[in-house]
């Protein structure tokens, strides 16, 4: 897995959440599209760090991920 560091500002309506999140404060990230990255957060601590992911990387953790 590569990881890169972003340095771009994304505004918070650009972040979205798991359409599996419940809204009970259970666990759920937060992914945002930068023009370099994939940005992903904590959705209880978005001001916390945030994994920076290139598009290689996330194309293949969603090839992964995605339900078939």
């Amino acid at each position: 897995m590569s990881v890169q560091h972003s340095k771009a500002a994304v505004p918070e309506a650009a972040w979205i959440k798991s359409s599996y999140s419940t809204g009970n404060g259970g666990e759920c990230v937060e992914v945002a599209a930068a023009s370099d990255a994939v940005l992903v957060r904590d959705s209880k601590q978005p001001e916390a760090a945030t994994l920076a992911f290139g598009p290689e990387a996330w194309t293949g953790f969603l090839r992964i991920a995605a339900p078939r």
